[in-house]
């Protein structure tokens, strides 16, 4: 750890001080120039603004790489954090391309600001190894996401959806705080490296089992991890599809990195085992027992629902239950496998909301009887949609077919000499076929049933038909030359 000024710290936060920035300017300009324009053009020039924003930042930080480990921990840049903060803002870019034309609301430039301040605090949560400032991110950003999830004024389920969330993460925040404090008792710091020497110790000590459970329920409702899932099907379905959107990738891609931080770095001598007939004490057979629960759980659920959205939703909570994993393995090669996985079903989940937002304006449902006939309404947004149902359930040549291969290969391999862990891999491979179901179930909808009489074709912007290829080609490419990415992380 080094000592900094205050010149030397803007100059290191200086990609979250640009988006802040945009923030400001998105407000400024439509309170001040556009307040007495069409909601279409004030959300383009808003939305353009933002994005000139964001990649602005994703510049300097290619431009400019920056290394430091400061103020306790509570800013530590390197090459993977930076990477991750790229990764957030083009996920973030592509959230606010799927708003363009969206008529949901008429306060564009308040509802842009939200998402470009979520952003800045999934920017932090990143780049921190410090209890603190997690905290205090997680909470900028829950926050953020819980106003998001109610910007549609004219929907019930929205403000339903908002209320849950909230209720549901005022609760999880109190665990997260609860078990923090008790990890800053037992080690006198809030750094994590400080505390995972702080504890080491041949026994667990009964306050640290404690503030590991305390911790896992904090963390796992922020990611949608079974039990504490209970807030994600509604805000999923009553959320505005951007917001549901942000809500499943970027904030999940932020979620699990400091999941992995929290985990693997601040209990680093409390790990214990889950290997099947050797179990020991500690944070590793905790996340093996969320993992079984939400991959079970969330695939057996998502069959029944006839709601787009909701099954998503589902979806999400056995995608956690597969994401964490590559935590409880917390080896290189896992870490990884599980930073792939999360970047590329956060590109591919953004692409299925932005189908199911046109599904939704055109028909005012996102019930599976809206998609009937879909191919021959919007062919292009319907192949889309196969791309990204089909990759979401793990077919080659797509990205999350890899994604699971070399996450749930990493778990194998996380216990050399034995095959402790085959159990979890053999229960992740049953649910993701069963996850086949259901995703297919949607397709025959799109391309076998046919559509209602006097049904139309679906007029589409072209902004939002190339944002749609953008997204399917990557999720694609990222399938069939899984390097790229797992080179550049």
């Amino acid at each position: 750890m080094t000592t900094i000024n205050y010149l030397d710290l803007l100059h290191l936060v200086l990609p979250e001080v640009i988006v802040v920035i945009a923030a400001l300017c998105v407000l400024s300009v439509d309170l001040m120039f556009l307040r007495t324009s069409g909601t279409g053009l004030r959300g383009s020039i808003g939305a353009m603004l933002s994005l000139a924003g964001c990649a602005t930042a994703v510049a300097w930080i290619l431009h400019t790489p920056q290394y430091a480990n400061v103020l306790d921990g509570m800013l530590v840049l390197n090459l993977l954090a930076q990477r991750m903060q790229i990764a957030l803002l083009i996920l973030t870019m592509l959230t606010i391309l799927t708003f363009i034309g969206s008529t949901f609301t008429q306060y564009v430039s308040e509802y842009l600001a939200l998402i470009l301040l979520a952003t800045v605090s999934m920017m932090f949560l990143v780049s921190t190894q410090n209890l603190l400032l997690i905290f205090l991110s997680l909470e900028l950003l829950s926050l953020s996401l819980y106003i998001l999830t109610a910007f549609n004024k004219r929907s019930v389920l929205s403000a339903e959806a908002a209320l849950k969330y909230f209720i549901f993460g005022g609760i999880s925040a109190a665990f997260l705080l609860f078990g923090s404090s008790l990890l800053y008792g037992l080690s006198n710091s809030t750094n994590l490296m400080r505390i995972a020497s702080s504890v080491h110790g041949p026994f667990l000590d009964p306050l640290l089992i404690v503030a590991i459970v305390m911790t896992v329920i904090g963390l796992g409702f922020k990611v949608a991890a079974a039990p504490f899932h209970f807030w994600a099907p509604d805000a999923y379905q009553g959320a505005p599809a951007p917001s549901a959107a942000l809500i499943a990738s970027g904030s999940k891609v932020a979620g699990f990195f400091i999941f992995y931080q929290v985990m693997v770095i601040g209990f680093a001598s409390a790990e214990g085992s889950g290997v099947w007939r050797g179990y020991t004490p500690g944070w590793v057979p905790v996340i093996a027992i969320v993992a079984a629960l939400s991959m079970v759980l969330g695939n057996l659920v998502a069959i029944l629902q006839t709601s787009v959205r909701r099954l998503l939703a589902y979806s999400a909570i056995a995608h956690a239950g597969y994401m964490l994993l590559g935590i409880l393995s917390h080896t290189d090669q896992s870490r990884g496998a599980l930073l792939y996985y999360a970047v590329t079903y956060a590109l591919t989940v953004l692409g299925a909301f932005g189908v199911v937002a046109l599904v939704e304006e055109e028909t005012g449902g996102d019930t599976l009887a809206d998609f009937a006939g879909l191919s021959r309404r919007a062919p292009v947004p319907s192949f889309c949609m196969l791309i990204f149902l089909l990759s979401l359930a793990g077919i080659p040549p797509f990205a999350g077919f890899f994604g699971k291969f070399y996450l749930f290969s990493s778990v194998l391999t996380s216990t050399p000499g034995t095959l402790g862990l085959l159990w979890l891999v053999v229960l992740a491979i049953a649910m993701s076929a069963v996850s086949l179901y259901y995703y297919l179930k949607v397709l025959k909808y799109i391309y076998v049933t046919d559509p209602p009489d006097g049904i139309v074709p679906i007029r589409i912007s072209v902004l939002r038909q190339v944002v749609l290829c953008l997204i399917a080609l990557g999720v694609a490419l990222l399938g069939c030359t899984p390097s790229l990415l797992l080179r550049w992380l």
